[in-house]
């Protein structure tokens, strides 16, 4: 493991039977040595809590921030007001992904931007030269996630207001006496917090919500519960569903957002931005889409399983998971736009699994998103 970041929870993840792998930087507990299925039921029925500080955090901070962030993304963030959030994505010139990020207003011109292993923090810094602003990454600062039913019940003990904490908003408060922001987002597609604290004060935080958690039946999870759970849910990884991860014959590699079925994120009547003349002219242009696919079987399929339609290949399977909850085997996948159709029959011919096939709209777990949205 090539890590230079360090988790200040990498002995409670050894604790807990991970042997640390990176991921972004830093190591990360992939596993534990507790049953994935039982950390997934979890969170789609109690709580759990992981340590998601792979994530990048990036200080936007200055004058000229809110036009850096303007450029460099899909969104307007002249429309966010200090405590509001939004899900944003990044392009190359040639119009292609090349990142997703959550944007934090925190000041009238300051912002923090959190990516995973995509180019985000090296984009902003190169729109930063010669701006008066500043692009700090902090990696002081933690990234714990509460996700699940009860995570809204525990926390409501412990910070005055977070009931009425709307989703993709965020607030400065206090958790165990630390100081913390706390914001209602998260890649589970429950109702959840990310609870972002200094390295100091992450081990306290983690064993408090831990010990006091356990009652109510509040577990630590490991980063894969992740794949399960946003398999149901449609909420992409970058590279893995990526043709970054998945090349395409004959084609360089880069995915529209039209293609990712990410479109959605570029503001209304927004038309400049890194790539955007790309992005607007290869709309109709589609190669693949992301679609749900769901399997007539009690396995899983595995990330690369082929999808056939007779002898002709229609696409693939990206992450899949077999959800002990729900009796359904469901996968993300890049299939072929005229079988991006719900229902459409397919077969599955993967390296340990053949079974027959269909496709399906996504998400596969609540489809109207009230449980992320709920307000109570």
């Amino acid at each position: 493991m090539n890590s230079w970041r360090i988790s200040a929870l990498a002995d409670r993840h050894r604790a807990l039977g991970s042997s640390l792998a990176d991921w972004n930087g830093m190591g990360t507990a992939w596993t534990y040595s507790t049953d994935l299925a039982d950390e997934h039921a979890a969170i789609r029925t109690k709580a759990g809590l992981m340590d998601v500080s792979g994530l990048k955090k990036v200080h936007v901070i200055g004058p000229h921030a809110e036009m850096i962030i303007n450029q460099a993304t899909t969104r307007n963030v002249s429309k966010l007001y200090p405590g509001k959030s939004v899900y944003a994505c990044m392009l190359n010139e040639a119009g292609k992904f090349i990142d997703d990020c959550v944007i934090y207003r925190n000041g009238p011109n300051a912002f923090m931007v959190v990516h995973g292993a995509g180019q985000g923090h090296e984009i902003l810094t190169r729109g930063a030269v010669g701006r008066n602003v500043a692009v700090l990454f902090d990696d002081d600062l933690h990234d714990l996630s509460l996700q699940g039913p009860l995570a809204v019940e525990y926390l409501s003990q412990h910070v005055p207001g977070i009931r009425q904490l709307p989703y993709f908003h965020h607030m400065q408060t206090q958790l165990f006496g630390r100081p913390v922001m706390i914001s209602r987002t998260g890649y589970t597609g429950e109702r959840g917090y990310e609870i972002f604290c200094k390295t100091a004060d992450a081990p306290t935080i983690w064993d408090t919500i831990v010990a006091e958690g356990k009652a109510q039946g509040i577990v630590p999870c490991a980063f894969t519960a992740l794949d399960w759970l946003r398999v149901e849910s449609s909420l992409l990884f970058y590279p893995y569903d990526n043709s970054d991860m998945y090349p395409m014959d004959g084609e360089p590699i880069g995915d529209t957002l039209w293609e990712l079925g990410l479109d959605f994120t570029v503001s209304p009547g927004k038309t400049e931005f890194r790539g955007a003349n790309e992005h607007f002219r290869l709309q109709g242009k589609e190669r693949f889409k992301i679609f749900g696919v769901e399997l007539a079987s009690t396995e899983a399929a595995q990330a690369g399983d082929a999808l056939f339609d007779g002898n002709q290949k229609v696409g693939f399977v990206t992450c899949a998971v077999y959800s002990r909850l729900t009796g359904r085997s469901m996968a993300i996948a890049r299939l072929d736009p005229a079988y991006a159709v719900h229902g459409k029959a397919m077969e599955l011919r993967g390296a340990a699994l053949n079974c027959a096939a269909s496709a399906h709209t996504l998400p596969f777990d609540d489809p109207q998103k009230t449980k992320r949205t709920a307000k109570d």
